[in-house]
């Protein structure tokens, strides 16, 4: 017996999107077929992070969620977020973090949300926030010092700013 569809609405990177889906449908399917192909699937087992997606700003593992879950919320991807991730990408290329590149937009996705949740953390707090995204090449120092760098940059900038007025 083929499962009913249903219509769902939601906001995917400030748009509204409607579609109908399967009942068991994954939020990462959704989004994928809807052109964010910056949500990856790494492990089908919700341990990587490279699915995450910010839902109502939170970060979500997009391969764990139903979509009929995110029907009512907002839902951004690495795609609606270019210009906030563009002031911090490249401290962490700069820093050699990114060989492959693939598990990039799970970090990129909870680095924003951790910077939005926290502006000033230490890299404890950074640690700790990025422990679920699985990177196989770099190991984490380099994201760390890129995400620092960027912070310690920001800091300067205001500093300097502060100074100028």
């Amino acid at each position: 017996m083929t499962p009913k569809m249903m219509e769902v609405e939601l906001t995917l990177n400030g748009r509204t999107v409607a579609d109908r889906v399967e009942p068991d449908s994954l939020l990462i399917d959704f989004l994928r077929a809807h052109g964010c192909l910056s949500v990856k699937c790494g492990c089908e087992t919700a341990g990587c992070g490279l699915c995450t997606v910010l839902v109502d700003g939170a970060p979500v593992l997009s391969c764990s969620m139903l979509t009929a879950r995110a029907a009512g919320h907002a839902v951004q991807t690495l795609e609606g977020l270019q210009e906030e991730a563009a002031d911090f990408v490249g401290f962490i290329a700069d820093q050699g973090a990114d060989q492959c590149g693939f598990c990039n937009p799970g970090f990129v996705m909870n680095t924003i949300a951790l910077l939005r949740e926290n502006p000033d953390p230490t890299d404890d707090e950074i640690r700790a926030y990025l422990a679920g995204n699985l990177c196989r090449c770099s190991g984490y120092d380099g994201q760390l010092r890129g995400i620092r760098a960027y912070l310690d940059s920001r800091k300067a900038e205001a500093k300097g700013g502060a100074a100028r007025d």
